[in-house]
Order: C-alpha cells, then structure tokens, then sequence
C-alpha cells in the first residue's frame, strides 16, 4: 500500500499493528478453550449430556458466526477494517463477562450466538493483511497471522488452565479484560487499512452467507481449494470441539494438563508459521508445501485417535505441526489472490462464513462421537472416534487438493503466487 493512500498525519499500516490485535485477541480466546467444557458440565449430571450440551454451545456460536461473518467482511469493504474490528473487540468483552456471570445453561447458549454474530476478527485480520501485501507476499505474511494466533494459544491456554484450577469463572474476567485492552488498542494505535478509494459500497444481497459461499464456488482457478478449506475446517473444529472432553475422557485430564497441550500447539504453530514457512517458501512451491502439509495433517488425526498415553499427544503435536503447520496459509493465499483488492473483505468474510458453517456442522457431528463412547473406560482406542472422523475429512482434502493442482487452471495472479 501507498503513502498516498493513507490519511496525512496518520499513521502508516503495517503488519505490527495487526499481529498484536490477533495476538491479543487469540490470548482472550484461548483462556476460555480448556474450561468451557469444565463449566458445562457443571451444569449437567454425566459425561454423555456434558458432551451433548457442550455441541450445542458450540453450535450456537457457529451459527451466529455464518451469518454475521459475511454481513461484517463486507461492512469492512465499506467502513474499513478498524471500525469493525473495534466491533468484534467490544462484543468479545462482553461476551466472556457474561460467560463468567452464567448460572444456566441457557446463559451460555445466549451469549455464544451473541459472541458469534459480534465475531468476524479473523476475516477482518486477514483483509487487512491482504491490504497491505502485494500478492506474492501474502502467504508469508498470512502465515505470521497463523503464528499470532498459536502465540496466542501458547500464552491463553495455558493461563486459562492455571486460572481454572483455582476458579473455572476466573479466566472468563481475565479474557474480558484482554479484550477491552485489545479494544483500546484498536482505537488509540491502530491505523486504517482500507483507504476510501479503494472501498466499495455495502449491498445486503452480497453479504448473504449463502450468496457469499456460491461468490467463493466463483473465484476462478481456486474452486476446488474452496472445497478444501472447507473439509479441513470441518476437520480443525471437530477436533476443537472433541479435544478437551476427550483426553478427559480418554486419559482424565482437567483443565491444567489441557492448558499445557494447548500450549505446545500454539508454540509449534509459531515455530512453523512464523518463522519455518518463510523458508520453506523459498526453497518448495506452494503445491507441495499445501500437500504435505495436508497428507501429515491427515496422519496426525489418525495418531490423536490411536495415542495410548497423554504423552503421546505432545509428542503427535509437535511432529504433525512441523509437517502440516504451514498448509493452511498457503491454501489462503492461493484463494485471496483470485480475489480483486476492492473485495478483500468480502472474500475473506465469505471464507469465514465457509469456516463458520462447517463451525456450525461440527458440534452437530461431534456431541453424538462423543456421545457414543463417553461411557468407555479410560484408555479405550475407541474414545478417538471424532478424529477417525477427522482423518477420513483431511483425506478427502488432500485428494481435492491434488486432482486441483494437477487438472484446475489457475488465474494469472495466482498462477504467479503458485
């Protein structure tokens, strides 16, 4: 982007500023991930209806998240990136307090659609990157937004564990708080990404979640990748919403030892996003990076289901990260750069309603997977279900992602990125 695109005595866009609002934003959201589950169950009597509501938690979030995300991506079109980020700060601040304050289950279902509607900030984040980065640059710099958010899921999980063992409400306070500062953040420091010549005016019929999931099917040369961002994000929120209840069930880990596993993985993905992809993009095309990333993504779902000891789960995180850390930000590029620079939030909103509706079908899949093995004894290879399922999906993908790479014609800009 320009000098001469920014407003005078404003400061310059650049990727600092938006690493530290995802990063700020993803250690709010990480400090609830391993006590949420806990907190349901203390609102149920058994593992089975834990698991049951827990799905339907999550699902009330995923649906809100669909159809606001579009609408939100493509308000960003028009008002700019900053005011809706400032949106989704404020939102997520009232969200976890509420959280914290619930003495019911339909407390939590209430503020998750609340959350989820007021939630687009990865959309957001990742137009705004795209506002700045020429096309060649943006799968590096989509992989050091991957490395914001496992930074801050190395930092909130871990903090979300050690508080919840002393109170399972303590770390919905502490989230709200990160959230406000993210908030004062965004409105003190951060600068606009998206000057006025560049915006497009709003229209209710593109936001359509709908009409935004057949916009992507139109992104010429990356039709197939949409299918693959969709199976894996399937994949990626059945694990979310199986991890937690499941190495409690599998092996009775509480909210500290989740924290910890959680913790190895936003550290790997700041290994590997943040500083190995960079290199890998170098010396490897993005057709080989995004398969191999895929085939070990695929390997280590079938290891999650097949480990026999907690231990084994870190040892599994670290190794699949390494391999298939760095597909995610490939394939994202590839379908950014087949989208014009005045529709980068609508693109990216209408990748976000992709993820939240496969947001929405995961909770629908995995409370019954959970459901049905929740009374196994401990240590039954059974209790891995969700991520058998989760393997067959990451399969699927990287057979899409090949027929893609060897068959689909891609369009100039990202024949170049390729």
């Amino acid at each position: 982007m320009s000098s001469s695109d920014a407003a005078p005595g404003r400061r310059q866009p650049a990727m600092i500023f938006i690493l530290l609002t995802v990063l700020i934003d993803m250690m709010a959201i990480g400090l609830i991930v391993p006590v949420l589950p806990p907190l349901v169950g203390t609102f149920t009597s058994s593992t089975t209806e834990q698991a049951y509501w827990f799905g339907a938690v999550a699902l009330s979030f995923g649906v809100a998240n669909f159809f606001a995300s579009p609408v939100l991506g493509a308000l960003s079109d028009k008002y700019g990136r900053r005011p809706v980020l400032l949106l989704g700060f404020s939102g997520l601040a009232l969200s976890f307090i509420v959280t914290g304050l619930a003495t019911a289950l339909w407390m939590l279902i209430v503020v998750r659609l609340f959350s989820g509607a007021m939630q687009a900030n990865a959309a957001v984040a990742n137009a705004y990157v795209a506002d700045i980065s020429a096309p060649q640059e943006r799968a590096r710099r989509f992989g050091l937004i991957g490395a914001m958010f496992g930074m801050g899921f190395t930092l909130g999980p871990v903090m979300g564990g050690v508080l919840g063992s002393i109170d399972l409400h303590l770390p919905f306070f502490v989230a709200g708080a990160l959230a406000v500062l993210n908030w004062l953040y965004g409105w003190f420091v951060l600068p606009e990404s998206l000057p006025p010549a560049r915006r497009k005016p709003f229209d209710w019929r593109a936001a359509s979640p709908l009409r935004a999931l057949r916009g992507l099917s139109r992104l010429q040369g990356v039709e197939s990748l949409v299918v693959v961002i969709g199976l894996t994000a399937l994949a990626q929120f059945t694990l979310h919403n199986s991890f937690v209840l499941y190495t409690s069930f599998k092996f009775g880990w509480g909210p500290a030892q989740n924290g910890w596993a959680l913790f190895a993985v936003g550290l790997m993905s700041v290994l590997v996003q943040g500083l190995l992809l960079k290199h890998l993009l170098l010396r490897f095309t993005a057709r080989t990076l995004a398969l191999v990333g895929l085939t070990a993504s695929t390997l280590t779902y079938f290891a999650f289901a097949a480990a026999t000891q907690g231990w084994m789960m870190f040892v599994i995180i670290v190794l699949g990260n390494i391999l298939g850390g760095g597909a995610s930000a490939v394939i994202q590029s590839l379908v950014s750069n087949a989208a014009d620079s005045r529709s980068q939030g609508q693109t990216m909103g209408s990748v976000s309603a992709l993820n939240s509706l496969m947001a929405v079908i995961a909770p629908v899949v995995s409370a019954p997977l959970l459901g049905m093995v929740s009374h196994l004894p401990a240590g039954d290879w059974r209790i891995g279900l969700p991520f058998y399922f989760c393997a067959v999906l990451q399969l699927v993908a990287t057979l899409v992602a090949l027929w893609h790479f060897r068959h689909a014609r891609p369009n100039p800009t990202t024949a170049a990125a390729v």
